[in-house]
């Protein structure tokens, strides 16, 4: 592979992050599955939430964002390691959120990924979300409402 296949993949992987958080923060449930291969896995064991295909990874984001208040999600850059038409990675990031239930929070997580080189580029054959930090005291401030 060459130094400028191997950057250009970073910068794709890089971009299909930011990619899932936006969708993730506009509630595009159908784009943050398209990100996925057909048979990719998202996984949050502490939720517990196991969701395969982009049929269930959409279906169960819709689920989970129709119990949100608000949701606010920032990434951090983290690692990726190439391996020809496959990578790894992971991705650090900040959560802030409340249920319409009240349940509510701010944690910091780790998103452990596992990328496969498409013809529609660079997806996501599995993100597995693991809560490092979580604070469930009382958020001080709120959604704005329209």
């Amino acid at each position: 592979m060459s130094d400028f296949q191997a950057i250009a993949d970073r910068v794709e992987i890089e971009a299909l992050r930011g990619e899932f958080t936006d969708a993730a923060m506009m509630r595009d449930r159908a784009r943050l599955a398209s990100l996925f291969t057909p048979d990719g896995a998202l996984r949050m064991p502490n939720v517990p939430v196991e969701l395969v295909g982009r049929e269930e990874i959409r279906v169960g984001g819709e689920r989970l964002q129709s119990q949100w208040d608000f949701f606010v999600q920032n990434t951090h850059p983290g690692i990726i390691q190439l391996d020809g038409d496959t990578a790894t990675g992971r991705t650090y990031i900040q959560e802030l959120a409340r249920t319409r239930d009240g349940r509510q929070g701010l944690n910091y997580a780790i998103y452990h990924d596992r990328y496969r080189r498409t013809t529609d580029g660079w997806k996501f054959t599995e993100r597995v979300y693991e809560v490092r930090y979580l604070d469930t005291t009382p958020l001080a401030g709120s959604a704005p409402r329209s």
